[in-house]
């Protein structure tokens, strides 16, 4: 018996893909048909004539539209179409694909629906026990345009099929996705999305939605299937917004940098923690004593205060020259100034230009009493006129302005940073309270390169400082010159119209009829034609319509601070797992590192099955997995390679030419290879690795598309590799904040063959290696 419309009659191989052929052929015609226009429009964008600033703009966005309209097109192209619905009470099968692609006869039924529309979700949830109306769903394999395979599953609960099936979507399908060689770069998992990554992805954009899932769940993948999905249903709101992901490292983003693209979507932010700074990529290393203590939120206090450190008062009488009268300025004056300078809780820069007019007001004011003075004893001789005369000469003074420069500088964050760290007694102003270990790890000497952990502590104290009101004050006067300009640009043309028109009742209008010398000036600055992702990398006080944070356990107190500030509206995305912190600054729970920021606002859900590591190597994870005392649990592994891990006893003396060796024999196979070691050892493991194996790259310049890789295990956090060799875990430990936690990212990023080298004996926790 069946509860489909028809009975479902598995077809042949054969049948079934020549039925298929058909069918994806059709719908490679239409997307041909829809990349011509594409192409056509685009042609006709770039062949028009521009004759003013705004017609420029005009050609450029439309240009811009038709280049990512052809973009998403391209990126379509491989696996155009990959699922199949056959539905109770509907006739004709839903083609399931990367875009929808609408009947060329005005039919109501698209011809392909988006993977993201609603009628194409039970494709990825419907059950034998909640088929959503679902009588069999076939999932479609392709090579290039030709289809070479299909699997069917048929929902009904009465089919032996049905009831024997494991719970996952099309479980062949999802295999062989898993079995396949890496390339190096991350890939999409839009024909294999499980029931429970599905719902996560659907999920309410609202809020700050907690994605904790363990080593080859797919969070990542969840979370950038989840940008596209957002993208697809809040289109307009984000396309004006944008949406920013996060990512842990350089060599991360460059791993997931074809995820998006490959589903049509390109004008998404891809940045890093220590490149969220427009014109700054920080590239300093520095001690995880450091960057802990740089993490703190304390550190907001360390900067209040060392901004109000800039604000000084002279050790005691300080003496000015105006016009070769020397003039006194007092402690008490100073105080005065201050309190003007700080009226209103004014930022630090835009206190300076009230510190500045009382000083100067002080200051002129003694200068006009020392000359004016009734030699009578009358009143000052000055009239107000003269006061403000002499005021204006006191404000160009050099001298005066050397002493507002020394008391109430004007500061950049890097300025004052630079200086703090530079400064142990302005370390010490600063801290009060700290232990002198702790304010040791501030101190370095200027000119010193920043590091990520900065990154944040500059953000802040921009947030301190304020915008410096000489800068709006320039943009201001520009903007006025351009009014002006165009403003004497229609007084030219009104007086040039013949005085006869006045009797027409049929002239023409005039320009100044139709706009105004201000909508003339508007027309006049280019017009911006940059994506919202590329306009949003350049401004530091852009905010996105949504966040999403990958390997977010890292992140410090003030990092996330900085996240937070990009997305007022708090839609946001966090994905992660705090059993793989390895930062002393990160976050060993989501309570610790939300709770400060966020209050109770934010939801968890969790991913609990691992589709990436085999169950031979979560084994011996698992009991690492417990080392780290995270409580969590591992991850359930839904397949199993028969190949078990092993570890290779050596010398020390032996160690660099047995990794190269064993690295060697792991190359052979086909697929991706990660040499995963101890800091202190990289340059050692490195050299010997690369001297038998020239192709490899190493640590940041690490190129995962490229030969073998050598990275310690910090930075292999959240990829993937079909073979990894862990050299001595023991060091590792020892050498890691969180030691525990960073061999148990290094031994789960394989997805066939995990191998160990290690001179000395292996602890316990690895005692089920072979």
């Amino acid at each position: 018996m069946s509860n489909s419309r028809q009975d479902v009659v598995p077809d042949t191989a054969e049948t079934a893909i020549a039925a298929e052929q058909e069918a994806v052929g059709v719908r490679y015609v239409r997307l041909d048909e829809m990349r011509e226009r594409a192409v056509r429009r685009l042609r006709e964008a770039l062949a028009t004539r521009p004759t003013t600033p705004q017609s420029v703009g005009e050609r450029e966005a439309a240009a811009n539209f038709q280049t990512a309209r052809l973009a998403a097109l391209d990126a379509a192209e491989s696996g155009l179409v990959f699922g199949r619905l056959d539905l109770h009470d509907v006739e004709a099968p839903r083609y399931v694909g990367r875009i929808g692609l609408s009947a060329d006869d005005g039919d109501e039924e698209p011809m392909l629906v988006d993977w993201r529309a609603p009628a194409a979700q039970p494709f990825y949830t419907a059950t034998a026990l909640n088929d959503l109306g679902v009588a069999r769903r076939r999932h479609i394999r392709t090579r290039l345009r030709r289809v070479v395979g299909v699997s069917d599953e048929v929902l009904d609960p009465d089919d032996p099929a049905a009831a024997n099936s494991t719970g996952l979507t099309g479980e062949s399908a999802l295999l062989a996705a898993l079995s396949a060689t890496r390339t190096g770069r991350m890939t999409d998992i839009v024909r294999t999305i499980q029931a429970e990554q599905d719902r996560i992805i659907r999920a309410d954009a609202r809020g700050v939605l907690v994605v904790q899932g363990g080593p080859g769940t797919g969070k990542t993948a969840v979370a950038l299937h989840r940008a596209a999905y957002l993208l697809y249903t809040h289109r307009e709101r984000l396309a004006r917004s944008g949406l920013l992901v996060v990512g842990p490292s350089p060599t991360f983003l460059r791993y997931i940098a074809d995820v998006l693209p490959s589903l049509g979507e390109t004008g998404v932010l891809l940045a890093d923690v220590a490149s969220l700074r427009p014109g700054l990529t920080a590239t300093g290393v520095e001690s995880s004593a450091s960057a802990e203590v740089k993490g703190r939120l304390s550190m907001v206090k360390v900067l209040q205060a060392a901004v109000r450190d800039r604000e000084e008062l002279p050790d005691g009488v300080e003496t000015v020259v105006v016009d070769r009268t020397k003039v006194e300025f007092t402690v008490e004056d100073a105080k005065q100034a201050r309190a003007r300078g700080r009226a209103g809780r004014r930022l630090h820069n835009e206190g300076r230009v009230h510190f500045r007019r009382a000083v100067v007001e002080i200051i002129a004011r003694r200068y006009a009493q020392q000359l004016g003075a009734d030699p009578l004893g009358g009143s000052n001789l000055f009239s107000r006129r003269d006061l403000e005369e002499i005021a204006e000469e006191v404000a160009t003074e050099p001298s005066v302005n050397e002493l507002v420069n020394r008391l109430w500088p004007r500061l950049t964050p890097e300025r004052l940073l630079t200086d703090l760290y530079d400064s142990p007694a302005r370390i010490r102003a600063a801290t009060r309270g700290w232990s002198d270990a702790e304010r040791a790890v501030l101190h370095r000497p200027a000119g010193a390169p920043w590091t990520p952990a900065d990154v944040p502590l500059l953000e802040e104290a921009d947030e301190l400082l304020g915008t410096d009101p000489a800068r709006a004050a320039a943009a201001d006067r520009q903007r006025s010159v351009l009014v002006r300009q165009a403003q004497e640009t229609l007084d030219i043309l009104a007086g040039s119209q013949s005085t006869d028109i006045e009797d027409d009742a049929e002239a023409a209008l005039s320009a100044g009829d139709v706009l105004d010398a201000e909508l003339l000036a508007e027309r006049q600055v280019e017009v911006d034609t940059r994506t919202a992702a590329e306009r949003a990398a350049a401004d530091r006080t852009w905010t996105f319509g949504h966040v999403v944070v990958d390997e977010a356990q890292e992140l410090s107190a003030m990092a996330w601070r900085t996240v937070l500030r990009r997305v007022p509206t708090r839609s946001m995305t966090v994905v992660g797992d705090v059993a793989q912190t390895g930062s002393a600054a990160g976050a060993t729970s989501w309570e610790e590192a939300l709770r400060p920021q966020l209050a109770d606002g934010w939801r968890l859900e969790e991913l609990t099955i691992n589709y990436r590591t085999p169950a031979e190597i979560m084994a011996v994870a698992a009991d690492v997995l417990a080392a780290t005392g995270s409580g969590l649990t591992a991850p359930r592994s839904v397949r199993s390679t028969g190949e078990q891990p092993t570890a290779e006893p050596v010398s020390e003396a032996e160690l660099p030419a047995a990794v190269a060796a064993t690295a060697a024999r792991l190359s052979e196979q086909e697929g991706t290879l990660a040499v995963l070691v101890p800091p202190s050892r990289l340059a050692e493991i490195s050299a010997a690795v690369t001297a038998r194996l020239p192709g490899t790259s190493v640590d940041a310049a690490a190129d995962l598309t490229g030969g073998p890789v050598v990275l310690p295990p910090e930075h292999a956090k959240g990829l993937e590799f079909d073979a990894v060799l862990v050299v001595d875990p023991v060091r590792i430990v020892a050498e890691g904040v969180r030691g525990w936690s960073d061999l148990y990212v290094a031994l789960t990023r394989a997805t066939r063959s995990l191998a160990v080298v290690h001179p000395g004996d292996l602890p316990p926790e690895l005692a089920k290696l072979r």
